[in-house]
């Protein structure tokens, strides 16, 4: 009897033994199942199954992501800023110095969007703008606008907010670097002292001729107030741009609302030019000077003659003057 009791207690022990035995199977088991079921999720979320093992992997694939975001956001815009003008001020310095700010993503050629080629659309004139990221001011130059009469308006139908930008200088000598300019091109036109009167016997200035013209400031840029508000114009000093660059580019920084980042210390005076240079750009071993088209020598001009012409621009400049607020000191 006693044998038989011994021997159901070892199977009591056994039973006892097999059931944990297979709580931990059924256990093990489901964990299994888990486990599988977040491989597969895994999977799902990275069908080519590269996934990501290490901490150099993940910052890898993270900044390709803030890369390609990046790329995402860099589109063509229409502009927020223009140089308007004026022809044979310095526009094309001006230009170059501010392409240098990391804010600025500048169009190089002319456009003429709003003077010649207005009838191909707003859609034809931001495909030719260079690709800007979110925060980066888009602009173009084309000094033509300033002294074209269908311009302001067509310029604000595009914004009422955009800021304008006109290079101005000594209508004087600004006239002689047109006509040095047009000679270069077509050398057997009349001389400067002939085309720049209707009748030299009585001194009559011809006004419509186009570098006289041109040199009316005041006439245009009342034009030009009369659908943007003086605090949307900001005028340049050609001179200025010539005998302190960082001073004037410093001031268009300020008024495109830019961190002040093109300094003095990107220029140095081309003494064989006459001009101011950028230094060494970063990745380039030569400095950088405008084309040899810019600082050319002007034509010789009859000093009579161009006193007549200061005398006639006189009256213009301090009107130009009061409406600038700004004494530019043209003689």
């Amino acid at each position: 009897m006693a044998s038989f009791h011994t021997h159901q207690q070892h199977l009591r022990r056994l039973f006892h033994r097999l059931s944990i035995a297979s709580s931990l199977s059924i256990v093990c088991f489901s964990l299994l199942y888990l486990l599988a079921g977040c491989c597969q999720s895994g999977l799902a979320d990275n069908p080519a199954g590269e996934l990501l093992t290490s901490e150099g992997n993940a910052s890898q694939g993270a900044a390709e992501a803030s890369g390609s975001g990046k790329e995402w956001t860099a589109t063509r815009r229409l502009p927020r800023a223009l140089i308007i003008g004026v022809k044979k001020g310095g526009t094309r310095a001006l230009l170059e110095f501010l392409r240098l700010h990391p804010d600025i993503r500048a169009l190089g050629s002319e456009p003429h969007f709003f003077d010649r080629h207005y009838a191909r659309g707003l859609d034809w004139y931001r495909s030719m703008m260079p690709k800007a990221l979110d925060g980066q001011i888009v602009m173009e130059k084309t000094p033509r606008y300033f002294v074209t009469v269908e311009t302001p308006a067509r310029v604000r139908a595009m914004s009422q907010d955009v800021k304008l930008i006109v290079v101005v200088r000594d209508p004087v000598t600004r006239a002689i670097s047109d006509y040095t300019q047009i000679i270069s091109k077509t050398p057997d036109i009349p001389p400067f002292e002939i085309l720049a009167f209707k009748n030299r016997t009585t001194g009559q200035i011809d006004a419509q001729w186009s570098p006289l013209w041109i040199g009316l400031y005041a006439q245009h840029l009342e034009r030009w107030l009369a659908w943007f508000p003086r605090s949307q114009v900001h005028l340049v000093s050609g001179e200025g741009l010539i005998s302190d660059p960082a001073g004037e580019v410093g001031k268009v920084q300020d008024f495109l609302g830019l961190q002040r980042i093109v300094t003095d210390k990107h220029f140095y005076f081309n003494k064989t030019k006459g001009f101011p240079c950028l230094k060494k750009p970063e990745g380039s071993s030569k400095p950088h000077c405008l084309g040899k088209t810019k600082g050319r020598t002007h034509a010789s001009i009859d000093p009579a003659v161009m006193q007549k012409l200061r005398d006639f621009y006189k009256p213009h400049n301090q009107r130009f003057y009061r409406m600038a607020g700004q004494d530019f000191g043209w003689q």
